[in-house]
């Protein structure tokens, strides 16, 4: 005799206020729906700015679709399946693409679910305890389920956005670099090219955090770049070109209007310092876009000029530096400049005690204190080197000859043709 198995029963419905909850949720969907939309309204700002009636259509069609979802999910006492959440999958994609950020999707949910909640237990009674708890569960459930789904729709389709714009943006910057027209690339790539770019070359020292022993040096790395782009978006509405590392590169930023004031663009490095816990040592100019190149070209050797001449931190530009900068260029008379040193090569401790008296301020014990000797050895130092040269670094006559022939001798030190900090490749 053969045995046929019999399907299992189906569980007991869920009770609350006398009613069956599944069924009972699912006959006042429609109308729980019109109060969910005016509750995420009310709520979540960003749903303002939406078309009125994408809100009151698709968004709502959404509402409803997950409360009747989750009728059914009460009423079986189950999960809800991959297909009943692929309604919510595709309006999470749609919401990432408008740029509704992703906590304020979440929050729509859980605003629905929460007046759901509220729908189905208020008239509750003390002996549906059991029955309470089992709903509550199969909620949260799907909440769950209903936030993993969104989630990942949304990140997915947020990443795949983000890489589209990136590669535009990394197009259009290594156009306006190049000097190459820029107006079909940028309208391909939906960039509108600015009047004007603010050229920045940065320079980033290491946080604490990226010292050995610190942690992971890599992850504090990745934290500063990502802290140090995030105060530059802020800073302009269009978007910021940049191809910068954890040591620094190169920054456009989009100048729609006036550009702004130089105190405001080196309040603006000062903050980007301050939220990276690191220094910054920047150079900058304003150009339109045909005189990116030559921007980029002289910002990058003006933050170099910056550098060897131990100027500190912070924000310049050519001005801060014009005597340095005009110095460097090739000729006859940086290489006569640069020969009154000559008799001091091959004793690096005088060039270095002559950099740092003029970096001090002249100050003998600052630059001893900065070399870690006597201030005594700064006196011996100082005369042997007016003995070799003929320049008296404690005569006020010779200072000028000194500096000068100090940043000639820095430029010649460096081939010629090199070009620090240009931006890296494409690739």
């Amino acid at each position: 005799m053969t045995r046929h198995k019999t399907a299992a029963p189906a569980p007991a419905p869920l009770t609350i206020g006398g009613r069956p909850v599944g069924s009972w949720l699912e006959g006042r969907a429609a109308r729980l729906t019109g109060r969910v939309v005016r509750r995420i309204v009310d709520e979540l700002p960003v749903y303002r700015l939406l078309p009125r009636e994408e809100v009151h259509g698709e968004i709502a069609e959404i509402i409803d679709h997950n409360l009747r979802i989750l009728a059914h999910v009460l009423s079986e006492r189950r999960e809800a399946t991959p297909d009943e959440l692929a309604m919510q999958r595709l309006s999470a994609a749609r919401r990432a693409e408008e740029g509704v950020p992703l906590d304020a999707v979440l929050g729509a949910y859980h605003v629905g679910m929460l007046a759901a909640w509220e729908e189905v237990s208020a008239d509750a009674r003390p002996d549906e305890i059991a029955d309470v708890q089992a709903a509550l569960t199969l909620l949260l459930g799907m909440l769950r389920q209903v936030t993993v789904a969104v989630s990942a729709a949304y990140l997915e389709e947020r990443s795949m956005l983000e890489t589209q714009e990136h590669h535009g943006r990394r197009s259009l910057m290594a156009a306006l670099i190049a000097g190459d027209p820029v107006d079909d690339l940028a309208e391909r790539a939906g960039l509108r090219p600015a009047p004007h770019y603010i050229v920045l070359t940065l320079v980033i020292g290491p946080h604490p955090d990226e010292c050995a022993g610190s942690g992971s040096p890599k992850i504090a790395a990745r934290r500063k770049l990502r802290r140090v782009h995030a105060e530059l978006d802020r800073f302009v509405d269009d978007p910021v070109l940049a191809v910068i590392d954890a040591s620094g590169g190169t920054v456009l930023l989009p100048a729609a209007g006036e550009p702004p004031a130089w105190p405001v663009l080196c309040a603006l490095i000062d903050r980007a310092a301050r939220v990276a816990g690191a220094e910054i040592t920047a150079a900058g100019a304003v150009a339109p876009p045909a005189g990116v190149p030559e921007a980029v070209r002289q910002t990058a050797e003006v933050v170099e000029l910056v550098r060897r001449t131990g100027r500190g931190t912070g924000l310049f530009r050519l001005a801060d530096v014009l005597l340095d900068y005009q110095l460097s260029r090739p000729g006859e008379a940086r290489e006569r400049l640069a020969a009154l040193l000559e008799p001091l090569a091959g004793r690096p401790e005088l060039l270095e005690t002559l950099e740092v008296f003029l970096q001090t301020g002249l100050s003998r014990r600052r630059a001893a204190g900065r070399l870690h000797v006597h201030p005594n050895t700064i006196d011996y130092r100082l005369r042997r080197i007016a003995q070799l040269t003929g320049l008296n670094a404690a005569h006020a006559a010779d200072l000028p000859r000194i500096g000068a022939a100090l940043v000639a001798r820095r430029a010649g030190d460096r081939p010629e043709g090199e070009r620090p900090l240009l931006p890296r490749s494409n690739g």
